[in-house]
């Protein structure tokens, strides 16, 4: 079992060891991604965006017009493709910044972390304007119609959140 679990892992590896990886977090504006320039031979990823799976949804569309092809990721797994070196940029949805920081969607904190750690740049992107920083506690407790949390759990559902500039230098 364990030979299984490794060689599996080593598929995976080779897939994306070749190149490095540009990391794109929340949903981003069809403006700032065109502004970017990038290439048709460009590794991008693009954060999911749990819970409502939006940012993956609208970013990926956005990149498949642009003749661009994306691979969506679990949130969680950009650690994973920072430990194994494979990101050379992070392009994080922002709501405002200045001096002090920047308002953005959820997930960009852990990027920003993540990202200052392993000294990869960020670049702070327009993102599609918010008109409520919290969402559904409901959004969380089911995925796609199912519920995944017992009745009488709470949710808590952030749509943003402030990374202080310490982690965008």
């Amino acid at each position: 079992m364990q030979d299984y679990k490794k060689s599996k892992m080593n598929i995976i590896l080779e897939c994306f060891s070749r190149e490095s990886i540009i990391l794109f977090q929340g949903i981003l504006t069809a403006e700032s991604l065109k502004k970017l320039k990038l290439s048709r031979d460009e590794h991008v990823f693009v954060s999911e965006g749990r819970p409502s799976l939006e940012a993956g949804r609208k970013v990926s569309a956005i990149l498949l017009n642009m003749e661009i092809t994306p691979t969506v990721i679990s949130d969680n797994m950009a650690g994973f493709l920072f430990f194994k070196g494979l990101v050379k940029e992070v392009n994080i949805a922002c709501q405002y910044a200045d001096n002090k920081g920047a308002l953005c969607d959820t997930g960009a904190l852990i990027l920003a972390v993540l990202a200052k750690k392993h000294r990869v740049p960020i670049k702070l992107l327009a993102a599609e304007r918010r008109t409520r920083f919290i969402g559904d506690p409901q959004t969380v407790l089911s995925f796609e119609g199912q519920r995944m949390a017992p009745k009488g759990t709470h949710g808590y559902v952030p749509l943003v959140e402030w990374v202080p500039a310490k982690y965008l230098k």
